[in-house]
C-alpha cells in the first residue's frame, strides 16, 4: 500500500496537509481527533483503502498543517476543508470523524453537497459547548493543560507538560499520587530529552494509554485553549447545524460514564445522543464496548460499520 503526502495551500497563510491512498472509485475524507494527527488511522488505512480512495487530513493546529491560531474555529477549519474537498477530491466523498473532528465533519456535511455520507466517531455535541464543556473530562484534562501550559513560560516541551499535569493523575490513590507522578513524568522527561521528534513512550505506562499522546509532538496548545474557551464553536448552534444534515449518516458510540460531581468521561452522555438522532434525519447508531478510540481499540468492527453505511 503507497501512501503520498501532499500539501494544500488555502491562502497565504493556510496549508493543509494530506495523505492519500488507493485507488478505489469510492472517496472517504478522514479527520483525526484533537491532539494527534493523520496517523492515528494507520491501524485501518488499509483495509479501508480497499474499498475506497482515502484521504487524511492534518487539520489546523495539528501535524504538518499550519498552527494558525486565527482559523482553530469550527467555521474556518470546516471551510477551508471544503475548499479542499472541492479542489483536490474534487468528486462526491464520505467524510468520517473522530471526536472534534467529527465536529468538524458535521460542518462540512451541513455545508458541502460533495458531502454523501457523514460518518461520525464519538464526537462530542452539546458537551463541549458552553457551559456545559465545564464537567467535562476534555475540559478538566487537555483543554486546561493548555490553557496552564500557555499561562507559564518556564517549561517549553508541551508533551512532557501535558504528561505531568493530565487529569488522569487524580485517579491514583493519595498516598501514593505525587510519588509515582514524579517518577513517571521524570521517564517522559528522560525520553522527551533524547527523543523529541518521536511519539512518547514512556516505562510502566499503559500502551493504551500512551495512544492518547500519539502526534502530540506536533500539536498547537493553543487549539486546546480554542475549546477551554468555547472560541472553536464561534457562536454555532449545534442544534441548527445537525438538522441540516440530508446524507446518510452513522453515529458510532463508544463507552460513557459519570464520574464524581457529575464529571462526563466520554464524548457525549446518551441524552445527548437521543437529541443527536431527533435532529439528523438519516441516522444509523452503533454502540461500541470500548473507549473513545474506537478504531483504535475495536479496529475489525469499525471498519465493518464504516462499510455498512
Amino acid at each position: 500500500m503507497k501512501i503520498y503526502n501532499a500539501q494544500y495551500r488555502v491562502d497565504n497563510s493556510s496549508i493543509l496537509n494530506y495523505y492519500e491512498t488507493g485507488t478505489a472509485k469510492d472517496k472517504l475524507l478522514l479527520l483525526h481527533a484533537q491532539g494527534t494527527n493523520s496517523s492515528s488511522f494507520n491501524n485501518v488505512i488499509e483495509k479501508l483503502s480497499k474499498f475506497y480512495h482515502v484521504y487524511l487530513v492534518d487539520y489546523y493546529g495539528h501535524g504538518m498543517s499550519s498552527h494558525n491560531p486565527e482559523k482553530y474555529n469550527l467555521v474556518s477549519t470546516g471551510n477551508d476543508i471544503i475548499d479542499f474537498i472541492e479542489n483536490v477530491i474534487c468528486d462526491s466523498v464520505a467524510v468520517l470523524g473522530h471526536s472534534s473532528g467529527g465536529l468538524i465533519a458535521t460542518y462540512i456535511a451541513a455545508q458541502c453537497p460533495k458531502c454523501n455520507k457523514l460518518i461520525l466517531e464519538d464526537p462530542p455535541f452539546f458537551s463541549s459547548w458552553g457551559e456545559r464543556r465545564y464537567n467535562t473530562y476534555n475540559y478538566k484534562d487537555l483543554s486546561s493543560v493548555c490553557h496552564n501550559f500557555l499561562l507559564q513560560d518556564t517549561e517549553k516541551d508541551f508533551v512532557y507538560y501535558y504528561f505531568k499535569n493530565q487529569y488522569c493523575w487524580n485517579f491514583f490513590p493519595d498516598n501514593s499520587r505525587e510519588t509515582v507522578r514524579e517518577k513517571l513524568s521524570g521517564f517522559a522527561l528522560k525520553y522527551r530529552s533524547k527523543h523529541p521528534d518521536k511519539n512518547l513512550k514512556v516505562m510502566f505506562w499503559p500502551k493504551k494509554f500512551l495512544e492518547g499522546f500519539n502526534g502530540l509532538q506536533n500539536y498547537d496548545p493553543r487549539f486546546g485553549e480554542a475549546f477551554y474557551n468555547d472560541s472553536f464553536n464561534d457562536g454555532v448552534d449545534y442544534n441548527e447545524l445537525l438538522s441540516q444534515i440530508k446524507c446518510k449518516a452513522l453515529f458510532m458510540k463508544a463507552n460513557t460514564t459519570i464520574g464524581e460531581n457529575g464529571l462526563l468521561q466520554g464524548a457525549l452522555s446518551d441524552e445527548d445522543l437521543q437529541k443527536v438522532g431527533a435532529l439528523i434525519e438519516n441516522l444509523k447508531i452503533q454502540y461500541f464496548d470500548c473507549g473513545h478510540g474506537i478504531h483504535s481499540e475495536k479496529p475489525k468492527q469499525f471498519v465493518k460499520a464504516v462499510l455498512s453505511i
